[in-house]
């Protein structure tokens, strides 16, 4: 099957049906894809604080050996340290891979969805080659995106590259809130990621939302008077 920038997602057939190992990749019909492939994902759509965080990553059929046998996977499933040394390790087999992002500035502005949708595309732009086919975790399309789309709901347990994606996502993010939390220690972002923990809620009662947290989302809307 070669695919041709003509076809669109409506008419693309791709082989997503798992098979007995589990992932899209190894199935049969997946050497008839003649072209790079890129995984997009997103991590931190449902935080209180900080940006909504989306990587794309292209990986060599060579890869995935390597990567069913490290026992990839959602990134949500791996403990820290687990997370830190896949993204080592795909970082290193990738043929590419770039982070997108979304301000908090711009979630409040044109909303959690919308949002998460700008940092897949600015991801899938950054990269240096352009795929002929990208794999998007959930259901919906990137939009103003001009290369062929192919969305998976749970794909991050359905394709190498959407996992891949995944924890290159997660760890970049983590990474950043472990920064900006020793500019705002009070609300525990070490621990919390900027997720609406206990902690974290009675923190915002307190001390009020900080410039960086998510005005549009209800948690955030304390008002201190």
């Amino acid at each position: 099957m070669m695919l041709k920038k003509a076809q669109t997602t409506d008419n693309l057939k791709l082989p997503i049906s798992l098979n007995a190992t589990g992932w899209l990749e190894s199935s049969p019909d997946w050497s008839n894809i003649s072209g790079l492939v890129a995984g997009v994902d997103e991590v931190g759509r449902g935080a209180l604080f900080g940006p909504v965080v989306a990587a794309s990553v292209i990986l060599p059929a060579s890869s995935f050996p390597q990567l069913m046998t490290a026992e990839i996977k959602d990134s949500k499933k791996l403990s820290h340290s687990r997370r830190v040394q896949l993204a080592q390790q795909i970082s290193t087999l990738a043929i590419d891979w770039r982070i997108g992002y979304a301000t908090t500035a711009e979630i409040d502005r044109i909303n959690i969805l919308q949002a998460t949708l700008l940092a897949m595309r600015r991801s899938v732009k950054k990269l240096k080659l352009q795929p002929i086919l990208c794999l998007v975790d959930g259901n919906q399309p990137v939009q103003d995106l001009p290369i062929l789309q192919q969305t998976i709901v749970k794909g991050d347990e359905r394709s190498l590259h959407i996992a891949a994606a995944s924890i290159m996502a997660k760890v970049w993010r983590d990474d950043l809130i472990q920064r900006l939390a020793t500019k705002y220690p009070m609300y525990d972002l070490k621990s919390n990621k900027g997720y609406g923990s206990k902690k974290h809620l009675l923190a915002l009662e307190k001390h009020g939302a900080s410039p960086l947290h998510r005005q549009s989302f209800r948690p955030c809307q304390i008002s201190l008077d």
